[in-house]
């Protein structure tokens, strides 16, 4: 995808991956649309890319609110006339062990970790077909969305359900000649750890709730923001589906894709089964 003179709308652009993403997108001539829901940290980084002649406007945003992603379209129809990048990148941090995680928690981080994307597909797929030009969803998922570790079972959830989704728009959309990307970081210098703050346990109890603070040392050794969004804009110019940002991480998806192999292989050396009917294939176009 040549991506210059394009329209990029950019969810938690006001900082981290996607203020990152909206500075080299901007950095190709592309107009920028940010959406975050911090509005003075939103008008900071536009005020930061208008310094280097970027194109671009704002709106505050929370994307776990169907209603504001409309409005954000809308704004965004209003300032630049059409949009064909979408960088659904909004997302928080959240976990807790299993019977010990408050519901209300959960119905947080599904909500803007899941349903924001959903939100930012559903909305804008249709402003991006009808000016026929074709476009581009970034969704960002997480290594955590192809491996998992315990007490982050929320987190997890989420970021598997966006890969997942992900690979089912790819197919969707490839004949409408919109491209999709997930976009798959381990550790990223970013204030995700942060996030939690902002839960419905931590908000009640007035403190930190379930306390991911200890994962700063581990979130700042990461990968600085800029190089993930350059990385991740020249996957997007080459069509890449899968965004990997880590080299070390692939012995881990090794290691789950063996698990895998070693229990289907229980299920394919049963003579139970081995009878089994003949399957239909699976349908590739509905």
């Amino acid at each position: 995808m040549d991506v210059a003179g394009k329209t990029v709308f950019i969810t938690g652009g006001a900082g981290g991956i996607g203020f990152a993403i909206a500075r080299s997108f901007g950095r190709r001539g592309c107009k920028i649309m940010l959406a975050d829901i911090d509005g003075a940290a939103l008008e900071a980084a536009a005020a930061t890319l208008a310094s280097d002649g970027v194109d671009v406007g704002t709106v505050v945003c929370d994307v776990a609110d169907e209603q504001a992603m409309r409005a954000a379209a809308n704004a965004t129809i209003e300032r630049f006339g059409k949009v064909h990048v979408v960088i659904n990148n909004a997302g928080v941090g959240a976990g807790g062990r299993a019977g010990e995680t408050s519901l209300d928690d959960w119905r947080w981080i599904v909500d803007i970790n899941l349903m924001g994307v959903v939100y930012g597909v559903e909305i804008f797929a249709p402003l991006i077909k009808s000016h026929g030009e074709g476009g581009y969803f970034v969704n960002t998922a997480s290594m955590a969305g192809h491996i998992a570790s315990p007490a982050m079972a929320p987190y997890h959830a989420t970021k598997f359900a966006v890969v997942g989704y992900s690979e089912a728009l790819r197919e969707d959309l490839a004949r409408d000649d919109i491209g999709v990307s997930v976009l798959c970081p381990a550790w990223v210098r970013t204030h995700i750890y942060k996030s939690h703050l902002n839960s419905p346990t931590a908000q009640a109890a007035g403190s930190d709730g379930n306390d991911f603070s200890v994962m700063k040392d581990v979130v700042e050794s990461g990968l600085e923001p800029d190089l993930v969004a350059d990385w991740t804009v020249e996957c997007v110019e080459a069509d890449r589906f899968y965004v990997f940002t880590h080299p070390s991480m692939l012995a881990y998806i090794d290691a789950r894709h063996e698990q895998i192999r070693t229990d289907y292989g229980a299920c394919a050396n049963d003579r139970r089964l081995a009878n089994e009917p003949e399957s239909l294939p699976i349908p590739t176009d509905i």
